[in-house]
């Protein structure tokens, strides 16, 4: 204890010498005016450090760089301004992370009077330097250049920022740089995480910098981040009160009692999207149910746990609210169904998708609810217990449903479809898909049933369509029906197209694509009937189709037509081109790929003063040369987009004339 008490800064417990070389040296020592308060927290252990630390090299660092977190973090927290906030967080990785930890209630604004006030500001810049101010030669981590950043994008919505983050730019650090960076320049409104940095990924550390620094946050993308647990979803909770949008996907951490805190906080919650997370179960759609009084839109995909429970106590506590539902592939029963049937008053879109527990019993519950009477919009897509008799109290049951669509529902019969059409008064849209069991008897029903409100009529593969020569009697025409897309049904043919010609006279869109057994003689009644004009003609994938039905088409309806796609159709050469330059001065979108086009036709395209062409196909045109280059040129004027891939004749030099001259467009090669 002698030695204790006799110290006199010999090298009895240092022996590299005395700790300060010069005690005079007045740098070594930080004087305070005895004016100035010193602020101590009351419950901080107080530590000693030495002003200099002595590395193996003997490398002297600053005084400043050695303080402790505590301390470090007291100073921080004075800071005010954005700007010098952002400044001090590029100075190293470990201020950017102490300036992302501290709330915005623990900030100190000063009440200094005046001179104090300036004097403060002074030591605080003399000790944060910014990064412009950092000498060569000294530490600075990545951050700076992440801070800059965050703050250099611009203002979007409201005067809130968005950001997103992919992959190897999703960490802790950026989210900080994010915090600090973005409230001095509108704040943050929008943050998307997809995916994760596999090294330094996003944790629970780097949402909680965003729910300390980012209170503004009203919308959340988290897509695949398995790193991140209720402990940071939960500070989202308490920090982001005004959040309005939440997307979980993938997140295999993240459990009800996170949800249950954004529930409980988050009053504004608008949209709930959760995929593929299979902690999340009932209680968290039981608690958004009951606490979120604005809740419009809802999104459950692929979550085990996610019931009956959960569906019926969303919808009896939200269901006067709730405005559009998604459901793919949940363990849900028929009781799902009669609750959205029965309490969905206010529900105008639902998708049901891949719900294989639901039968029969299910959807005719759900259309004799009498609950659905706003539902405008339905989606049903490989459902298999979609019967005739439930499909009948859909068409009952939802009176002002507009857009029907049905997707791989195997057991549907035509007797159902026709039925569900003619219930269905309001029905403007209907597009069928992969529904097997539908035949040319229940496609030509829809249009005699739905002759004065249906718009829009699509069929995609749907094999089971044959050409039956059937005579109907003289019924009034739809003379709704302006959109008509009949895609890859092998058994369509002339038979259904002077069907089509007779009871559709006021088509302006049609899509025939993909049908082998179509030729010239099918087209001719059915363009000749077409009364408004067509505005859109989409035949790829007619091999049988040749130069006269197009030419037929341009001089009927090249007064109206703006988009005329050929893609596939062998037939189709220059006297196409040729007629498309004599008679379709509105035409903007001209798709001939793999069509028998050579210079020539380009040269008779390129001829036309008036035509004034925005997007060009040739894809797989192999007789164009070089020869044709000069006339792209003459059509690039007007040119938006341009697709020569795989133009074999045309040298890759053309391609970088191309390019080079037509720099405004947008070139395919």
């Amino acid at each position: 204890m002698s030695k204790v008490f006799n110290f006199s800064g010999d090298d009895v417990f240092y022996h590299g010498g005395a700790v300060y070389p010069s005690p005079k040296e007045s740098s070594l020592f930080l004087s305070l005016r005895n004016h100035v308060d010193v602020y101590f927290p009351p419950c901080k252990r107080s530590r000693v450090a030495v002003p200099f630390v002595f590395t193996e090299k003997k490398q002297k660092l600053s005084s400043i760089d050695v303080l402790p977190d505590e301390c470090l973090f007291e100073v921080l927290r004075r800071l005010s301004d954005g700007k010098e906030r952002s400044a001090s967080a590029c100075v190293s990785k470990r201020w950017l992370m102490l300036l992302s930890s501290i709330r915005g209630d623990e900030t100190v604004i000063s009440d200094l009077n005046p001179s104090l006030e300036t004097e403060g500001r002074s030591i605080q810049t003399a000790l944060v330097k910014p990064v412009d101010c950092v000498k060569k030669g000294e530490v600075l981590d990545s951050n700076g250049a992440e801070v800059a950043e965050a703050e250099s994008q611009d203002i979007e919505g409201e005067g809130h920022l968005s950001r997103c983050l992919d992959g190897k730019k999703a960490t802790d650090v950026r989210l900080a740089a994010i915090a600090v960076g973005t409230p001095s320049h509108g704040g943050l409104g929008k943050l998307s995480i997809r995916g994760s940095n596999p090294i330094r990924g996003v944790t629970d550390t780097g949402l909680k910098a965003i729910a300390r620094g980012c209170r503004s946050l009203r919308a959340l993308s988290l897509w695949n981040v398995s790193s991140v647990s209720d402990e940071g979803l939960i500070e989202i909770a308490q920090g982001c009160h005004l959040l309005e949008k939440l997307d979980l996907c993938q997140c295999p951490a993240i459990t009800d009692m996170s949800l249950m805190a954004i529930a409980n906080n988050c009053p504004n919650l608008t949209s709930l999207m959760i995929e593929s997370c299979s902690k999340i179960g009932n209680e968290t759609l039981q608690a958004v149910g009951r606490f979120c009084p604005k809740l419009k839109f809802v999104s459950l995909k692929n979550c085990p746990l996610i019931g009956d429970q959960g569906i019926a106590s969303l919808f009896s506590s939200a269901g006067h609210v709730l405005t559009k539902v998604k459901l793919y592939a949940l363990n849900i029963s028929d009781i799902s169904l009669a609750v959205i049937g029965h309490y969905g008053i206010a529900v105008t879109d639902i998708a049901l998708i891949g719900l294989q527990n639901i039968n029969e019993r299910g959807f005719w519950v759900m259309g004799n609810g009498q609950g659905l009477q706003k539902l405008r919009s339905l989606a049903i897509t490989a459902c298999h217990g979609v019967t005739d008799l439930g499909l009948e109290a859909l068409g009952k049951g939802c009176p002002n449903l507009k857009l029907f669509c049905l997707r791989k529902c195997t057991i549907l019969s035509d007797n159902g479809l026709v039925t569900f059409a003619k219930g269905s008064v309001a029905l403007e849209n209907l597009q069928l898909e992969e529904c097997h069991r539908i035949t040319q008897a229940g496609f030509v029903g829809v249009l005699l049933s739905c002759g004065k409100k249906l718009k829009v009529l699509s069929m995609v593969n749907c094999f089971g369509v044959k050409e039956l020569a059937c005579r109907f009697p003289s019924v009034l025409p739809c003379n709704s029906l302006q959109s008509l897309s009949i895609r890859n049904c092998p058994g369509v043919g002339n038979a259904t197209l002077a069907i089509v010609g007779r009871l559709c006279p006021k088509l302006t869109h049609l899509e025939l694509s993909g049908l082998l057994e179509v030729t010239d003689e099918g087209l001719f009644p059915l363009v000749q009937s077409c009364e408004a004009g067509l505005v859109k003609v989409n035949l790829s994938g007619c091999v049988n189709v040749t130069d006269r039905s197009i030419s037929f088409i341009t001089e009927l309806h090249g007064g109206s037509l703006e988009s005329l796609n050929v893609d596939k159709c062998r037939y189709v050469t220059d006297a196409t081109l040729l007629a498309i330059s004599n008679n379709c001065w509105l035409l903007k979108e001209l798709d001939i790929s793999k069509c028998g086009i050579t210079d020539s036709g380009i040269a008779s395209l390129a001829s036309t003063v008036r035509l004034n062409l925005q997007i060009l196909s040739l894809s797989g045109c192999f007789m164009l040369s070089d020869k044709s280059v000069p006339f792209l040129q003459k059509l690039g004027q007007t040119l938006m987009g341009l697709n020569v891939q795989h133009c074999n004749g045309v040298s890759s030099s053309c391609v970088d004339l191309l390019l080079e001259q037509l720099w405004r467009c947008d070139i395919l090669s």
